[in-house]
């Protein structure tokens, strides 16, 4: 082993920058996310029920609007029905963005915890929001 000194500081600049993301990010968690479905719309309906469950929403929202997007486009079909037997029309904009019309406290807080970027605003436009 001649190169033994040099196959060390090999070693440890390798593991250094192996290990570089771990240790560059200690202590910097980001709080788990509280969206807020306080909209006014949402106060003033008197059912306060998405078309599906919050634990289904919660879980599969992006599977429930990719089927959306494939039924309402590639098949013609408008209207969703619900697991508890009421109908929805098939709408993005019209349905869900008509009661989730917070997008930086609903939207983007969970989606920056979780690392996405939906291409929902790639066809879709962002929903105003409300001055406060």
């Amino acid at each position: 082993m001649y190169d033994a000194g040099k196959i060390l500081i090999g070693l440890i600049i390798f593991l250094a920058f192996a290990t570089f993301p771990f240790y560059s990010n200690m202590g910097k968690a980001v709080a788990k996310p509280d969206p807020k479905i306080d909209t006014p719309v949402i106060q003033q309906l008197e059912v306060k029920k998405c078309v599906e469950s919050k634990e289904f929403m919660r879980a599969e929202h992006m599977q429930l609007l990719n089927e959306w997007r494939d039924a309402a486009l590639r098949r013609g079909e408008r209207v969703y029905k619900g697991s508890d037997g009421r109908t929805f029309q098939i709408s993005f904009q019209n349905q869900c963005l008509r009661c989730h019309s917070n997008k930086k406290k609903f939207c983007d807080e969970c989606h920056s915890y979780a690392a996405v970027k939906p291409y929902c605003w790639d066809c879709h436009f962002a929903p105003k929001e409300a001055k406060r």
